[in-house]
């Protein structure tokens, strides 16, 4: 199988070129800094000629509503005029668990309109639904905290390891297509204050975590089904205290 992975030197990009690498499958590892850039379309024609199968895991530069939604519209509208030029056979996506239930959150809006765009493509596809990231820990408590103290919903979280997720956009990948989304999820839940107080306490970050709920997850209040999945879910099986326990090695390594 030839695969282009688009975003493929980022946190899933990365390591799910080297799982399909790995797996015997010839990978490109597409991104800007290699000539492909979705957002202009530039390098897309030259890297999908005689390619099986996408695997979207890019993400925008800016997190700014108008800029993310312009992110993945216009990307996604190059990335699929290209896939249908080269004959593509499979297009899989990467995308997040609850887009549909936070209609405040403009990130999440962008991806609503890049899975429409998918689905409207005519190419088959698999769409990947993924709770958020383990490796997210600290960027959420960066952004949530004010004079010192860590402002964090008590609304559920199933937190996954990244890595975890580049497995399973591998195994789509390999797979035919479903023409259908996925779930993929981390094997706890939690609150995401507790999500994240476990992880400053792992860390040895002394800031203080207050669980609020109504405090916002960038722009949107969530509560115990916004972020988790409600039906059929592959589980991941890192927990939360191994992945903290490597995090901890590593930082004292």
């Amino acid at each position: 199988m030839k695969a282009v992975v688009i975003g493929g030197t980022g946190l899933i990009g990365r390591k799910l070129v080297e799982i399909l690498s790995e797996r015997g499958h010839q990978v490109n590892a597409a991104s800007p800094s290699s000539g492909v850039n979705a957002v202009t379309g530039e390098g897309l024609d030259e890297a999908f000629d005689g390619t099986d199968v996408v695997i979207d895991v890019s993400n925008s530069p800016s997190f700014e509503d108008n800029a993310v939604l312009n992110f993945f519209q216009t990307s996604q509208k190059n990335i699929a005029a290209a896939e249908i030029a080269a004959g593509v056979k499979h297009h899989v996506a990467l995308s997040i668990i609850g887009t549909d239930r936070l209609p405040d959150n403009g990130y999440f809006r962008a991806k609503v309109a890049q899975e429409k765009l998918i689905r409207d493509s005519g190419i088959p596809y698999t769409i990947v639904h993924a709770t958020q990231f383990m490796e997210f820990a600290g960027g959420i408590a960066d952004f949530s905290t004010k004079e010192g103290n860590v402002y964090l919903s008590t609304g559920a979280i199933q937190p996954i390891a990244a890595a975890e997720v580049s497995e399973a956009l591998a195994d789509a990948a390999e797979a035919a297509p479903v023409n259908a989304d996925t779930e993929v999820a981390g094997p706890e839940r939690f609150s995401m204050a507790e999500f994240v107080g476990q992880y400053l306490a792992a860390m040895g970050d002394k800031r203080k975590v207050i669980p609020d709920p109504q405090a916002p997850y960038f722009g949107s209040v969530i509560d115990a089904r916004s972020l988790v999945p409600l039906g059929e879910v592959r589980l991941g099986k890192i927990t939360l205290k191994q992945w903290l326990d490597k995090q901890a090695h590593q930082v004292a390594g």
